[in-house]
């Protein structure tokens, strides 16, 4: 009933009744690769919130997501990703899982991965995982290493001593 063609092979196809033909029932042998379900799409990661250097904003503020400060914020800031541009300042406690200080931060740090650079200016506690002061940078306050510095509550605990 069927019989060899050059259905798949290269070149120009020919538009007699017996190469178009076998077509429709292979087509119903087999399943289009088209009609499989695809799998979700992952979601795509939201641009980071900026707060321009024309903005002040007196309060806390909180998120999930990544945030790059250029103007002033008077209260805390908690967020995964926290960038203070070289023209911020932050008077408030910051606490995110990376924290990258260009600017000037007045009060208590907390995070995972902390890095100031040569323009960061800091007053207050560091309290990290990591740490990476660059040369020139300004620093006044203690440095304090915790395996979970993002807990507030959790004091750094000591290993007990068996005696």
């Amino acid at each position: 009933m069927f019989s060899k063609s050059k259905i798949n092979e290269p070149g120009p196809k020919s538009t007699d009744a017996t190469s178009t033909s076998p077509a429709p029932a292979q087509a119903q042998a087999a399943p289009a690769p088209a009609a499989a379900p695809k799998p979700a799409a992952p979601k795509a990661k939201p641009a980071a919130s900026l707060i321009s250097s024309d903005l002040t904003i007196t309060g806390n503020i909180k998120t999930s997501g990544d945030i790059q400060v250029e103007g002033t914020v008077e209260g805390d800031i908690r967020a995964h990703l926290l960038t203070i541009g070289q023209s911020a300042t932050i008077k408030g406690e910051v606490t995110a899982d990376d924290v990258v200080i260009n600017g000037r931060i007045v009060g208590r740090v907390r995070g995972l991965k902390v890095r100031l650079t040569a323009t960061a200016r800091v007053e207050g506690d560091i309290i990290h995982k990591t740490i990476a002061i660059e040369s020139g940078a300004h620093f006044e306050g203690s440095v304090q290493r915790q395996d979970d510095p993002l807990n507030p509550g959790k004091a750094a605990q000591k290993p007990a001593v068996a005696g």
